[in-house]
This record gives structure tokens, C-alpha cells and sequence, in this order.
């Protein structure tokens, strides 16, 4: 059967990654209540503005059993502000911001700046680029970064070059992935392919 992988549809680039994923060959499907879950392989957290997310999840009822559903072994991809709220610790966020503490990772929010600020580079990924495959292009709108990453957090892609060289932008703990970047805008599907694999190692065979 053909992997389903939702796409929390509270805020943010919803159609994009819906897109992407359909590309990818999975069946891609907008969340927006408690008992969607239950029919996902996986999960996306869209770009957008991290503090109407935590506020939407919990005005939805989803906060707590979706920080549940990603716990018991559900894969989550977050890029952007999915990134900020799979993170356990955010740094430069508001007192009422909550987050999923699905990686353990500590997250500046905004780090690159404000919207002006935003910017395009290549990036050497690990588990796509490299062995022939060109670099991904990330583009980043008022991005986080990861500032600090645990000993079980594998980084996947670091800035570099320019202010900001060496500053961690992709990561993946066991059945998470989170990008500081939002490959969904590119139409590089090499990031939603690359989920899409751990959505598929995750299934019963």
C-alpha cells in the first residue's frame, strides 16, 4: 500500500509540501484534527511562524497527542518553523511558545535575521549530495539554526560560508528530520524523498 504522509494544515506552506510529496509517489493529506493522526506513516510541519503554530495546535486539541504520536515512533519532518517546534529548547522565543520536544536540539529562532535578511546558498547534505549528486539549494526565510545538538542528533548540513559558516541548518534524530531551510519552495525533491525513505523504513513490511 502506498505510504500516507500528512501535512499539518494549521498555518504556513501547506500546498507546497502537499506537492512535494505527491511528487515523492506518497499519498500526501492536509491535518487538521486528532483522528487524522492515526492514519499517517508520517508527518510534516510546514514553514511558518512558530508561536501561531504552538497556539493553533492547542486551540485544535492536537498539541498533546501529536507530541505523542511523533514519541511512540511516528516520523516528523519539520523545515523552518517545524524545525523550532520539534526542538526541545528555543532560544529568543516567547514565554507562551510551546514545542513537541522531539529532537534534542537547541534552536535560535529567527538566527538569519529578519525577512530582508533572507538568502539562497548550496549545501552539501549528508545522505543526498555527494557520489555525483550536485549540492541542494536552501533557501532561507527569517530561518533558525541549531545551536547545540545532543549526542544522539546526527547533523546532516552545516552553512558554508559567509557570518554565519559552520552554523547547523539540518539535523535527524532516530525518525525526525528538521531543516533550518524550506526545500518544499525549490522544486528539489531530493529533502521530501529523503523523509519519504525513513517514512518507508518505519512501515511494516
Amino acid at each position: 500500500m502506498t505510504a500516507v504522509v500528512g501535512v499539518l494544515a494549521l498555518q504556513g506552506d501547506v500546498r507546497e509540501h502537499l506537492q512535494a510529496l505527491t511528487a515523492c509517489g506518497v499519498e500526501a493529506v492536509p491535518v487538521r484534527r486528532e483522528c487524522e493522526l492515526s492514519e499517517l506513516d508520517g508527518i510534516v510541519l510546514p514553514g511558518g511562524e512558530s508561536t501561531t503554530m504552538s497556539k493553533l495546535l492547542g486551540v485544535f486539541g492536537l498539541f498533546d497527542p501529536l507530541r505523542t504520536a511523533i514519541g511512540a515512533g511516528l516520523p516528523a519532518y519539520g523545515s523552518c518553523a517545524g524545525m523550532i517546534l520539534l526542538a526541545s529548547t528555543i532560544l529568543d522565543t516567547r514565554p507562551d511558545a510551546r514545542h513537541l520536544d522531539a529532537l534534542d536540539v537547541t534552536v535560535r529562532r529567527n538566527a538569519f535575521g529578519r525577512q530582508v535578511e533572507s538568502f539562497e546558498t548550496d549545501l552539501d547534505f549528508t545522505g543526498i549530495t555527494g557520489d555525483g549528486e550536485p549540492p541542494l539549494r536552501a533557501v532561507f526565510i527569517r530561518a533558525p539554526w541549531v545551536e547545540a545538538a545532543g549526542p544522539g542528533v546526527q547533523i546532516l548540513a552545516t552553512v558554508p560560508d559567509g557570518p554565519a559558516a559552520g552554523r547547523i541548518v539540518a539535523v535527524r534524530q532516530r525518525n525526525v528530520l528538521a531543516t533550518s531551510f524550506h526545500p518544499e519552495v525549490t522544486g528539489d525533491l531530493r529533502v521530501h524523498r529523503y523523509f519519504v525513505d525513513i517514512v518507508k523504513e518505519g512501515r511494516p513490511s
